[in-house]
């Protein structure tokens, strides 16, 4: 064999090699273009983020937000209904391709998952029942109150700094539990964001719940994919930066989390 026929040769066996590298390490986005269906974890019930309106349909700030990337994307959108503790565990399985939750970016997650930029700033607050001795955060801090917190999230860790005498207690699920657990006497003071306390508290009769003013720290939320999706996160961090451009994320918020509006039509 001459040197020239040694040389194409041995790039022929290059290109080979290169073309099946790029064909076993097709990206997430391809497989969702050729699904054609992008498959999204959302809360059961987590107003005002995820929620079941009054027709049966799904909906919410996180939802529309996730519905808007399968209209950019071209593929139609598939919801895995989940409660709260059953988000990660779809995704990091591989039957969800991507989060879309009100779910903070804690280092501790993000040992699991990948998540994108924030795309919205809260805070979580203490609620009470109205007409109790609870009317306060202060009031909240005495020896034995018991404090209700969803199992496995950010306000879980944070009562137990917040209020070192009280007894926390754990509820796993999500949507309306914890209010339920204030409401029905279970619990005396209860934490979570303050916008899913709003959303969730719209659908009691006004005056059943005391919400505190002050935030107890200040997150962020985000939406979240597997770390090896890495062109799935591109794309989604992408989208944040577009839809912040041109306003249709500040659209959302301004309807889902920054009035009250979505309750008259939802």
């Amino acid at each position: 064999m001459t040197a020239s026929k040694f040389l194409r040769a041995i790039l022929l066996t290059c290109i080979g090699f290169v073309g099946a590298a790029v064909t076993a390490h097709a990206g997430t986005l391809d497989d969702i273009q050729k699904r054609g269906e992008l498959r999204v974890a959302v809360q059961t019930q987590g107003p005002p983020f995820s929620l079941i309106n009054k027709k049966g349909e799904r909906t919410g700030s996180s939802v529309e937000l996730a519905k808007l990337m399968a209209q950019e994307m071209g593929v139609k959108v598939v919801f895995l209904d989940l409660d709260w503790d059953g988000l990660l565990p779809a995704l990091m399985s591989g039957k969800a391709d991507m989060l879309a939750a009100d779910m903070t970016p804690t280092l501790a997650r993000a040992m699991k998952v990948a998540f994108t930029k924030p795309w919205i700033h809260v805070g979580p607050v203490v609620a009470t029942k109205e007409g109790t001795k609870f009317t306060s955060t202060e009031a909240c801090k005495a020896p034995g109150a018991r404090i209700a917190v969803l199992f496995g999230s950010t306000g879980e860790k944070l009562a137990k700094t917040v209020f070192p005498n009280g007894q926390i207690k754990s509820y796993k699920g999500g949507g309306n539990l914890l209010l339920d657990a204030v409401k029905n006497g279970q619990a005396d003071c209860l934490i979570n964001d303050s916008t899913a306390v709003a959303g969730q508290a719209a659908g009691y009769p006004a005056g059943t719940f005391k919400v505190m003013p002050e935030m107890l720290a200040k997150e962020t939320l985000a939406f979240a994919t597997r770390y090896d999706s890495l062109d799935l996160l591109t794309w989604m961090n992408l989208f944040i930066d577009q839809t912040t451009l041109d306003g249709r994320l500040q659209k959302n918020l301004d309807y889902w989390v920054n009035s009250a509006k979505w309750k008259e039509d939802h």
